[in-house]
């Protein structure tokens, strides 16, 4: 900055002497000052003339476009100057650089790019990273980049990073010890006003596609009551675009004002006759460059704002005329799932540093006042700092760019803190389906010219494969859609999931999403087409004619969502499988419900059934030529359970999809009774066909072995564990339920007796007991500590004793029944029973059974001893 050039009366001013001085004695320096020290846009402006920099370039890393422009025009103003001469911005879709330009306000992933296609940062003296604290994860990744091309390439390249909250004691450490600069800052005092209590925790978790009623009504009646008791405009912090649209509306309903109408997203209303004009204005990323300043400019005379802002207005902007700040106190934040490997926005409370920062920007230039719509309580549970980013981010755009600038472990680069491996992992992982590294890790050549996109991996193959195909035109579309916050709201409830109608309004046919109950969102609609037309000139696409190609979107999407293809479940419409085995729903009644194939390119990753928000179909036949190398032919031979047989199939799956089967007639044998065995296993061993004979042979085994452990042990459980050895033999030319009906139970169990064994069980276990008339009853065995005979009392007459067996040492237990076979007693001592009980039930007996004889002594006769 000229000396002729007077600095703005900032607190920043006071702290840059020191700067200057850090900054020629060594490398690097941490600037810590809080929001409105002036530090974004005086500091690269008084390092111009630095003799260090030698009329090199100045880098200055802004977290988001709506800043960096904004800094980009400030700094330009107060040198009298338009953007794109000495200072300049570059952001996405947007460049204002010229050669005259001294100072690059860039976003962060246009300095990886700069450090990609040049590590020695030719022609720059200086980076500066502005709000590290936000800890985004191109910052961090920049930083490291940065770090190792000084310690390679450019020992004399200047390294300033600048925060307003984070402790500056890690960073400065990252930095090799570098001098810690502290700007006091200037603030005026803020009256905080809690008004609620709950909403934080419900806001928790809470999905963006349905914002909560109780933020609505909460934001409403905070932005009236400060409209009555505070002057000025009022700066609004809500967690997304859907809320801000959503309080918009209800804040022209509330205000009780004329409804002028909604021009270009803004809603003009009078809060009462006689009050101030009311203009109600939307700000958040999404929104156009013209809807973005208008919310920054100052208010017209005799009218207040109240601007309904995301956490873009959290830093580095200072809105002129806003003293007051309602804080809803949630943000929406990504959140990456290692376990499903896919991203959701997560609404979470901000954390106190974030939440002293909103509260700040009504004290910038006076007196304000901030309404919190939660508790002092829940005030103190806060968070002390955010989560930084890359601890919880989709790695895989990390993972790509390590791999492009040469490096397999993160650890040789300096982080303040380092990918999580396994989230690194699993990027990888994606990274090698979609052909981007080779085995070893190391980037391939089709990997190169994606991180040349600068796109997320994802969509960065998606463009380079359907180029091949000559779909450019469609993958620009898909990309810009798919970049950009969904342009399709539904009328009632979620909108079509279909993204083939997002691709037709994107090309001007409107009247399928209408008819279909989706309302267009032409601000998102306009970005989208604006976008699509700069991937069309980056791949050398033409621009689509009609809709001839819509249908091929589901192929395109798998390209870029290879793990996210997805087969409907047979019979269960809207119930689908993705690739990587876990489940997905679609509502019924959506027309996609009935598709046989999918892609399914947004989940809710909610529970184990997640929702599908954005789908294209995709034929298996194209599944079939486009990823053949990839499906896998597999012959198997495994049990059906619901066939309850063995099935021998040539399988071709793709990963957890099976696409198609064939039988297999002439299995290996020995598969076959493999898995035939395993059916028994898990079918139990009810399926096999135990008769009466059977059931009582292996009864009297497990009573025998009661008293001899050198018996076969036939329990279920050693039964089932030793299958192969005692059925296996018999199931030749066996594959199901039915077959096993041929099997004789009782030969199998008595092939497992020796000689000796057979002889002994019939001595000692008997099948039957023979009653003194000759009649052989049937012993049950089916409890081995106590066999039992079940007989007429009549039987036993003339058997003095309980009959025993096991060579007479274990007594029948006697179930002693009456001619009509009603029991009449148990006993395991008959003698006594003879002598005690009988004549009680003798009297009964003849009264019921007159035509029976009864004798007075039923211990006459000979009893005929125990027979099998």
């Amino acid at each position: 900055m000229s000396e002729k050039t007077a600095l703005p009366p900032l607190p920043i001013v006071e702290v840059l002497p020191a700067l200057r001085a850090a900054l020629r004695e060594g490398t690097s320096a941490v600037l810590q000052a809080p929001p409105g020290a002036g530090k974004t846009t005086i500091v690269p402006l008084v390092l111009l003339d630095e003799p260090w920099l030698a009329g090199r370039r100045i880098v200055l890393l802004e977290p988001r476009r709506l800043a960096a422009r904004a800094a980009a025009h400030r700094m330009a103003e107060l040198l009298g100057e338009e953007v794109g001469e000495t200072v300049g911005y570059r952001i996405r879709l947007e460049t204002k650089v010229g050669p005259r330009t001294r100072i690059e306000v860039v976003t962060e992933g246009v300095l990886t790019r700069m450090l990609q296609n040049d590590p020695s940062l030719e022609g720059v003296g200086a980076v500066i990273f502005d709000e590290v604290h936000e800890r985004s994860l191109h910052a961090d990744l920049g930083l490291a980049l940065c770090l190792h091309a000084r310690e390679l390439l450019r020992d004399d390249l200047r390294i300033l990073a600048m925060s307003a909250t984070l402790e500056g004691e890690p960073l400065a450490a990252l930095l090799g010890g570098a001098p810690i600069i502290t700007s006091e800052g200037r603030s005026y005092p803020v009256e905080t006003i809690y008004l609620g209590d709950g909403l934080l925790a419900r806001g928790s978790g809470h999905s963006p596609a349905r914002p909560g009623d109780a933020l609505v009504e909460r934001t409403v009646r905070a932005v009236r009551r400060a409209l009555a008791e505070r002057a000025g405009d009022i700066l609004v912090f809500l967690p997304g675009a859907g809320e801000i649209r959503r309080v918009e509306e209800a804040l022209g309903v509330a205000l009780n004002g004329v409804d002028d109408g909604v021009r270009g997203g803004d809603v003009v209303v009078s809060s009462s006759v006689g009050a101030p004009r009311v203009r109600v204005l939307p700000l958040h990323g999404s929104l156009t460059r013209e809807a973005q300043d208008l919310a920054l400019r100052p208010a017209p005379a005799g009218t207040r704002k109240v601007i309904l802002a995301t956490s873009i207005a959290d830093t580095s902007l200072t809105i002129d005329g806003v003293s007051t700040v309602v804080d809803c106190g949630l943000m929406r934040v990504p959140r990456f799932s290692p376990r499903t490997g896919m991203n959701r926005l997560e609404t979470v409370p901000v954390s106190r540093a974030a939440a002293d920062q909103r509260r700040g920007r009504a004290g910038r230039q006076g007196p304000g006042t901030c309404y919190r719509l939660w508790s002092e309580g829940e005030d103190r549970g806060l968070m002390q700092q955010s989560t930084p980013e890359i601890l919880q981010a989709d790695l895989a755009p990390l993972a790509l760019e390590l791999a492009a600038w040469g490096v397999d472990d993160p650890g040789e680069l300096r982080w303040l803190d380092p990918p999580p491996a396994a989230a690194l992992a699993q990027g990888r992982d994606l990274l090698r389906a979609l052909g981007a590294i080779d085995a070893e890790g190391r980037i391939t050549p089709h990997g190169r010219r994606m991180a040349e996109l600068g796109l997320h991996p994802r969509l960065a193959h998606l463009l380079l494969r359907a180029r091949e195909l000559g779909l450019g035109a469609l993958a620009a579309d898909l990309a810009a859609l798919l970049g950009e916050r969904d342009l399709c709201r539904g009328q009632d409830g979620p909108p079509d999931a279909d993204l083939r109608l997002r691709v037709e309004a994107l090309r001007g046919e409107l009247g399928a999403a209408a008819s279909r109950g989706c309302t267009v969102d032409h601000g998102a609609l306009r970005r989208a087409r604006r976008e699509a037309e700069h991937w069309r000139r980056r791949i050398g696409a033409e621009r689509a004619r009609g809709s001839d190609d819509v249908d091929r979107s589901g192929l395109l999407l798998a390209f870029a969502y290879p793990d996210r293809i997805a087969l409907r479940r047979q019979g269960q419409p809207g119930r689908f499988l993705l690739r990587n085995g876990r489940g997905a729903a679609l509502d019924p009644k959506q027309p996609l419900a009935g598709a046989e194939a999918i892609v399914a390119v947004e989940l809710d990753d909610q529970g184990r059934q997640s929702r599908i928000l954005l789908a294209a179909p995709l034929g298996v036949a194209e599944l079939r030529e486009h990823f053949a190398d990839q499906i896998e032919a597999r012959e198997g031979v495994s049990w059906d359970a619901e066939a309850r047989a063995v099935r021998a199939r040539r399988r071709e799956s793709l990963g957890a999809l099976v696409l198609g089967e064939t039988p297999i007639p002439d299995a290996d044998p020995e598969l076959v009774r493999a898995a035939l065995l395993q059916g028994i296993a898990a079918e139990g061993l009810e399926i096999l066909p135990w008769t009466r004979e059977a059931v009582q042979l292996r009864e009297r085994m497990i009573f025998m072995r009661r008293h001899d452990p050198a018996w076969p042990d036939l329990t279920d459980d050693t039964l089932r564990a030793t299958l192969a050895e005692w059925l296996g033999p018999y199931l030749d030319g066996m594959r199901g339920a039915d077959e096993l009906r041929r099997l004789d139970m009782r030969s199998i169990l008595e092939g497992l007796l020796t000689w000796d064994q057979r002889r002994r069980l019939d001595e000692e276990a008997p099948a039957t007991y023979t009653v003194p008339r000759g009649a052989k009853i049937r012993i049950d065995y089916s409890d081995p500590d106590a066999p039992v005979l079940a007989v007429r009392l009549q039987e036993l007459f003339g058997v003095p004793e309980t009959p025993c067996i096991a060579r007479g040492r274990v007594p029948l237990t006697l179930h002693l029944l009456s001619p009509a076979g009603r029991p009449v007693q148990i006993t395991r001592d008959l003698a006594s029973f003879w002598e005690t009980t009988y004549f009680e039930v003798r009297k009964d007996l003849r009264g019921r059974y007159p035509k029976h004889a009864w004798p007075e002594d039923p211990r006459r006769g000979q009893g005929p001893g125990v027979r099998g």
